[in-house]
């Protein structure tokens, strides 16, 4: 697989919110399809939890009242660095079961990556080809001797 850094396929547009940020606030930004996360952010740099859709909804569902983000973020953030190569934040994402991962840069929120951005990298680069003979012949089910597919 080549390793293309994450700096190359993140977001620098990153929603960012204050943990003090209402969750009917946080609720109305999320509502734009172009975000799909809150990272929320201390002095708008240090990276301290992230809110998503489901969050926003299990909050409202469970309690009363109109909480802010600290209350309920997800803690600690699982992040990476821009130098990160793209199938190591793929790993990480699948290690740590969330589809997006906030880039971190000397203590600063400087890039988002997704699941979405990443999935095509993955996809054209994971190919393993082996040469069976003839690196110009390919094989096919019938010369393999494999019966028709009619």
């Amino acid at each position: 697989m080549i390793d293309v850094p994450v700096s190359m396929v993140m977001t620098q547009e990153v929603p960012v919110a204050s943990p003090r940020l209402p969750a009917d606030a946080a609720a109305e930004r999320l509502r734009d399809p172009s975000v799909p996360a809150l990272v929320v952010c201390r002095d708008g740099e240090s990276v301290v939890g992230i809110v998503t859709e489901s969050d926003i909804v299990a909050v409202v569902a469970e309690r009363a009242g109109n909480p802010a983000l600290d209350s309920f973020m997800a803690r600690p953030v699982v992040s990476i660095t821009p130098s990160t190569s793209v199938a190591s934040a793929a790993q990480r994402m699948q290690n740590a079961g969330v589809t997006l991962l906030p880039v971190v840069e000397d203590g600063s929120i400087v890039g988002l990556v997704t699941r979405e951005r990443i999935a095509p990298y993955l996809a054209r680069n994971h190919l393993e080809i082996t040469w069976d003979g003839d690196p110009l012949r390919l094989a096919t089910a019938e010369a393999a001797g494999a019966p028709d597919a009619e």
